[in-house]
């Protein structure tokens, strides 16, 4: 498959974080740091991969090795432009109640992806991204605005059942 007939997801900085942790001993925690890391090794290469100024300003956020390392692991990947149409879109999302004041950032990565027509955004935030009822109300609010959402997923659906079978051998 060549480069412009592949899907486009755009990375959500908690899929980044899970990659670049020493493993959790929460087991819910450890278990999406496997999924993603599955979906890193035998997935990414199936997707044109995009980020944001959200992204790189939240993980070059904290801890410096850490930050170095999630760094490193976006180079190469595609950075998508901030427009005033995007930020308008986030700024509706918190208006409407869809997601709260203190989640600007993550209505601005949907915003962003929304706008930019991309197929997926890969996420952990089952708080205020990869929920049902904000997926189904950002699908509203895109819709009335005449925008296509994203499928808002995290790792494990961009998985099938035979590469986490076959990385578990």
């Amino acid at each position: 498959m060549n480069e412009s007939e592949k899907m486009s997801v755009y990375i959500e900085t908690s899929v980044i974080s899970y990659l670049t942790s020493k493993m959790s001993r929460d087991l819910v925690i450890a278990a999406h740091q496997e999924i993603s890391l599955v979906w890193w090794e035998k997935r990414r290469f199936n997707y044109r991969l995009f980020i944001s100024r959200v992204v790189m300003d939240e993980i070059t956020a904290g801890d410096e090795q850490l930050a170095q390392r999630r760094g490193k692991l976006v180079e190469g990947i595609r950075l998508l432009p901030i427009t005033e149409e995007m930020t308008k879109l986030a700024k509706h999302f918190v208006e409407k109640g869809i997601l709260p004041q203190k989640s600007a950032a993550d209505a601005l990565h949907v915003a962003i992806a929304a706008i930019s027509k991309i197929d997926f955004v890969l996420s952990w935030n089952c708080r205020h991204i990869a929920n049902a009822e904000i997926k189904k109300a950002i699908g509203k609010a895109c819709q009335s605005l005449g925008y296509q959402a994203p499928s808002i997923c995290t790792p494990l659906e961009l998985l099938d059942r035979w590469d986490y079978e076959e990385h578990n051998r």
